[in-house]
Order: structure tokens, then sequence, then C-alpha cells
């Protein structure tokens, strides 16, 4: 991110204070390694005294003492004995140049490296032949000091990156984890993975994206702004709130709260919602359905809901692998909570010619069952695939499949497989539904020549059986409420009292709030912070195929 010129100004003046220090401590180099599939990450080791590490630097752009650069953060706590900065939005390619300058400020002064240059490289080949040292354990016992005298680095250093033990290998016989020759081999035991360490072992053989909440990275996770309802007139608008979405003990809650705890009741059927915004960070992100401004009357009521919906569109999507979630779905009459992904660039045209994949979506209510006794509660999730020419030819009936468990009183792992022939869905272990389209690819395989007659084929010029599953998608993680596109139908009998709107009412949102007596209470606001009824994520994980 840049900084403000006197942000800037106020932080050079700082730093040439510290000139004056005695020179006995220099600043030592930072660890300066690419990203999969792309990014940037600066590693500063913490001795037990650093308050605070800043980096600045440029991408093959000069950088002169303390002048900003065009990226600058401030890292403020230490994980796994790091000052760590991640950046997976900046693009860089073996033979770039880094130019960057370190400030670092600890309990006895501050300390400056400048005029600095990494020359991105492929990661090597062999592991090191040195073994890794380990970062300081005490404190510099002489005054601190500037240095800007250290020179230029064309290479990682061998300091070994956190979460990375060494294993010594031989040059012959079997078995071990090394890459032979006799040296040390470096072995990570987390994500993402220094270019030291060895790429044949696991995470570092195909892990390319990780969250465990460490923290809420609003670079990585995109929260939409709309009042759209999802095009399924759903109840809610989505907003960037720490009420509705946040992070703790390294799980994400994304909370659904009522809309008149922040505006007041009276605003849903006399105020106006305005999402537009003024600045990129809170723009609504989608105008369809009126979905960036709305007035509420008497019988045309505002979302009754506030709620959250997060996205990886312009930080990570990918095609071909496997994904796992490890969630727990929240409990609520109406709540609808859903895991899923969308295609990054519909390639094939607008929705569901491109396609979607559903890995888990639920409904929140208790005692939810069909016209036959079957319960389609929290109890139960289903796993879909949408694809079809045109909306509303949809062949999604053809790959769908539902699920009984536990899923709202405990985590569970949910996978997706995905390659060019298949794509498998499973839950704990137990597979729950492949998709194979067969040889022919899916416009076969959903029968549009019959279905949809004389409409075109949008995927005829692709060779690949399992377009338009053949192209990137990218994450989203949303908890939805109601909505009229009948995925709570009016003929479903629910025990906690009848459904209060129904799919064809003209006020319909209204006609939801007025039964809020008879839903809000399962929601159990007053327990757990209202926490029952959030969807909680502890784990995302893809692994490249």
């Amino acid at each position: 991110m840049r900084v403000s010129e006197s942000t800037m100004f106020a932080s050079l003046v700082f730093v040439l204070s510290l000139a004056a220090c005695s020179h006995a401590y220099s600043v030592q180099q930072p660890i300066i390694s690419l990203m999969e599939p792309t990014g940037l990450m600066f590693m500063y080791p913490d001795d037990g005294n650093i308050d605070l590490v800043s980096y600045h630097y440029s991408i093959n752009s000069p950088l002169s003492g303390v002048e900003a650069g065009t990226y600058n953060q401030d890292v403020s706590e230490s994980t796994n004995g790091y000052f760590t900065m991640q950046n997976f939005n900046v693009d860089v390619v073996p033979g770039d140049e880094v130019n960057y300058w370190v400030n670092v400020i600890t309990t006895g002064g501050g300390y400056l490296l400048t005029d600095q240059t990494w020359v991105a490289t492929n990661p090597p080949t062999q592991p090191p032949t040195q073994p890794p040292t380990q970062p300081p354990t005490q404190a510099p016992t002489n005054p601190p000091i500037v240095s800007t005298t250290e020179p230029h680095a064309t290479a990682p250093p061998t300091t070994a990156p956190p979460g990375v033990t060494t294993t010594t290998t031989s040059s012959g016989g079997s078995g071990g984890t090394g890459t032979g020759g006799g040296g040390p081999a470096y072995i990570c035991s987390s994500y993402p993975c220094d270019s030291q360490c060895d790429m044949g072992v696991a995470p570092c053989n195909g892990l390319i994206f990780e969250e465990t909440w460490d923290q809420f990275d609003l670079n990585r996770w995109q929260h939409e702004l709309t009042m759209s309802g999802g095009g399924n007139w759903e109840f809610e608008y989505y907003t960037n709130n720490r009420t509705n979405s946040y992070v703790r003990d390294n799980t994400l809650f994304i909370k659904p709260t009522l809309t008149s705890d922040h505006y007041g009741e009276e605003f849903l059927s006399t105020g106006t919602l305005d999402l537009w915004g003024g600045s990129p960070a809170d723009l609504c992100t989608m105008n369809a359905f009126w979905g960036c401004q709305r007035t509420g009357s008497g019988s045309n009521y505002i979302n009754p809901i506030q709620s959250a919906r997060l996205r990886t569109v312009n930080s990570f999507s990918f095609k071909y692998g496997r994904m796992e979630i490890e969630a727990k779905m929240p409990t609520g009459d109406w709540i609808w909570p859903a895991m899923w992904l969308l295609p990054k660039t519909n390639s094939y045209g607008s929705w569901p010619a491109s396609g979607e994949i559903d890995i888990c979506e639920s409904r929140g209510n208790a005692d939810l069952k069909d016209d036959q006794g079957v319960s389609h509660g929290n109890d139960a999730m289903g796993s879909t695939l949408h694809w079809g020419p045109y909306w509303p030819v949809n062949a999604y009936e053809k790959t769908t499949k539902e699920k009984h468990g536990t899923f709202a009183s405990e985590f569970h792992s949910y996978v997706m497989d995905w390659d060019e022939n298949e794509i498998k869905f499973t839950i704990d272990g137990e597979e729950l539904m492949t998709v194979d389209p067969g040889a022919s690819g899916f416009w076969e395989f959903g029968e549009f020549d019959t279905v949809a007659p004389g409409s075109d084929n949008p995927w005829k010029d692709t060779k690949n059986k399992m377009t338009p599953f053949d192209q990137e998608f990218y994450l989203v993680l949303n908890v939805a409420v109601g909505g009229t596109n009948g995925f709570f139908p009016d003929t479903w009998t629910n025990g906690k009292g009848a459904k209060p709107w129904n799919n064809n009412s003209p006020t319909a949102f209204k006609d939801f709030w007025m039964g809020k007596n008879s839903w809000y209470p399962t929601w159990q606001p007053d327990v757990n912070n209202g926490e029952n009824a959030a969807m909680q994520v502890k784990t995302v994980r893809v692994w490249a195929k």
C-alpha cells in the first residue's frame, strides 16, 4: 500500500533522528522470497526486543534512501519467530529487481537498512550446502546504530524460515524425504513455502493456498457490498462490518444480524439505504436487482437482515485441484449458508453458462421437512454443480446430492477434488457425489438438444469434456437469509413456526419481518454472542493438481 506524503515526512524525521545513536549494531538482511502462485514475502527474525518492522519496496524502480516505495507496510506482530510481510497482489518474476529499505523499531531505539536490492531468482534445484542458522536469542548489548552500508542482497540468505527443519540426506539408499546429494534439505511444516524448502514434500508439493485466520486479511478476502440478494430476492444485504464478519481464535465467523439493530425498525419502511460508496474500499459491488440503493415504504421494506459475503476474486483463483474447508454451519430458521465457487472470467457467457460449484449449502432450520417428511434443515447439506446454456435453462438436478449429519453442531471437513475428468465431493472422507459428464461433455449430458431445442451450445468450440468447469474459479463464503427463488419451498413444514412469507408475495420482505417473533428466537441472539447463528470456518486449503 502507499502512504501519504505527511506520513512519510513524519517517518523521515523520526528515522533520521536515530542517526545520533552510537554505531555498534546493524540491521540484518531480511529473508526475501517469491510466493506461489504469485507474491512476495519479507521475513525479519525476532530477537524478543523488536516492536515493529517496516518494509518499503518497489519493483524494478529505483528507491533512494528513505524514499516512499510503491509498497509500504508495517508489521507489528511476530509469527513463528519472524516479522513476516506477505503481498499476494504483487507480480514478481525471476530477474525482477526488488529495491527496498527496512526500518526496525526496538526497545532500544530504531535502526535503518537502506538502498538495498534483491534480484528475484528461480527456486534452487538443490538444498543449500550449509545448515540453517537460528534467529538471535539475545538482545544486542551494544547501543543502536543506523546502518546504510550493508551490501546489496542478490540471493536468498541461508537463515532458515519459520516452520523449517533440517534433515541430512545420503547420496544413495532408499527412504527419507530429502533430494539427495549428501547435504541438508529444508523440510517445511507450513505454507507458504520458502524457496529453500523441499518441493517434493508436503505442503510444498502442491499446496497453493492456505487460510488459518491468524488475521482477517481484507486484501485476500474482499467483502461484497450489495442488496441484490444473489438474484434470489434474499432478505439480507451484504456489508463490511465486524459485527457480521470477524476472526477470533483462528476461526472466521459470518453472522447475520438485524438491520434494525443498526438503523432502527422505522428505517425499514421509511429510510433509504445507499451503498454506492465514495471510495474504492466501499463501492457497491452489484447494482442488479436494485442492489445499490433502496428506499423503504409501507409495503416494500428495505432488506431486514445485515450479513456478509466474502470472495477471493481479486486475490486467488484456480483451475483443477483439491479444496478442503473445515467449517460448521449455522443454526436459526431461514438462514442459508454457502461455501462455493464462481468463474473468474465467465469464459462461456453469463450464469449458468460458465458454471457454478457449490461445495456446501445448508439451511439453519432445526426442524424443516418436505412434503414426504424428509428433513432438509441444519441436519442436511448439499453439493451442487450449476450449468446450462442460459438462464433459466439449468441442469443442476443431474448434479446435486444431499447428505444428513451434525453439520450445525460440529465442524466437518468438506472436500472437492477437481480435474480434467471429474469433480468429486467428499465429507469427512466419505464420498458424496462424483460428476463425470462422459466423453461427450456437459451438452449431451444435459440433453439440451431436447430440453432447449434450437439453443446455441456455448461450449461447442472446446474439446474439454469438463467444460464449463475447465476455467479458473474463485471462492465465495456467505450467509444469506430467506429469498423467493424456492430454496425454501412454500409447501415445506417448519416445526418452530410456519414460513412467514410466500415465494410469490409482492411484500415478501415485509412479511418475513412481521414474522420475526417466530424465527428470531431460533437464532439465539442472547447466547454466545449470537454465534450459533454464524457460519464458522476454521481452515481453507487448496492443492494444485
